[in-house]
């Protein structure tokens, strides 16, 4: 997954975006640090017409907020369950909306 700044210029802010392909899963808006995790990531994210730059570091692996829970996945992945969001960072809740870490920690 790769996150990129929009850097168009147009007369909407541009945001920070991180991006599978085409598939859209979450976004930085501008002027914040919190990501948004889409609940079912949008696929078929055209940048047409528009122009981005890759982001390092990746902020959506820095950021965190209070009462997000770090996890190791079975390939040793880290990956970051928000009980109160009911959303994981791992490849299953990305594309399917549902994966055992969320399951196991929802309760926490």
């Amino acid at each position: 997954m790769q996150a990129i700044r929009e850097t168009t210029d147009w007369e909407f802010p541009n945001h920070i975006y991180l991006v599978d392909g085409l598939t859209l899963v979450a976004y930085i808006k501008k002027g914040t640090t919190e990501p948004f995790y889409f609940k079912k990531p949008y696929i078929g994210f055209k940048k047409n017409g528009r122009t981005f730059a890759p982001v390092n570091p990746n902020p959506f692996t820095v950021v965190k907020k209070a009462g997000v829970i770090e996890v190791s996945g079975s390939k040793g992945n880290v990956y970051w369950v928000d009980p109160e969001e009911k959303t994981c960072t791992c490849p299953g809740y990305v594309y399917r909306g549902k994966c055992k870490h969320l399951k196991e920690y929802a309760d926490a």
